[in-house]
């Protein structure tokens, strides 16, 4: 097995054996990569990467909006964020903007970093319940 393919490996298993949350925290680093991918390419003013790399952060939001439980009040205010994100990501692209895509990607980051610390809490909760 080559390294490349042991890396593989290693990805696919480590989203089968994720929990939801931690599939979420995934999404949102995920997006982030590729935000930064479109970023250096509108740096270096190659259109396709931008492009490419755009659509994938706008399909990781919109997975995130299908992923959203409507019941709750909180998911119809993200649902609200993720589409300003989304259609302020088309508007980067059109308009080759990094300024925008910065700005997506800093609402991006603060998503992943309250992500992640529900994830660290309710460990950290689910760790004393099972000492008790």
């Amino acid at each position: 097995m080559t390294t490349q393919q042991i890396h593989q490996v290693y990805k696919q298993n480590s989203v089968s054996t994720a929990s939801p949350g931690e599939l979420t925290l995934m999404l949102y680093n995920g997006c982030l990569k590729f935000l930064n991918k479109a970023k250096q390419a509108m740096r270096e003013g190659n259109i396709q990467e931008r492009n490419t790399n755009l659509q994938k952060a706008q399909r990781i939001i919109q997975e995130l909006m299908a992923t959203l439980n409507q019941k709750y009040e909180i998911a119809k205010q993200m649902m609200i964020m993720y589409e300003y994100m989304n259609r302020r990501l088309i508007e980067a692209n059109i308009k080759n903007d990094i300024s925008i895509v910065e700005e997506v990607e800093g609402f991006v980051a603060e998503f992943r970093d309250t992500w992640e610390e529900v994830i660290r809490l309710t460990r950290q909760k689910q760790f004393k319940g099972d000492q008790v």
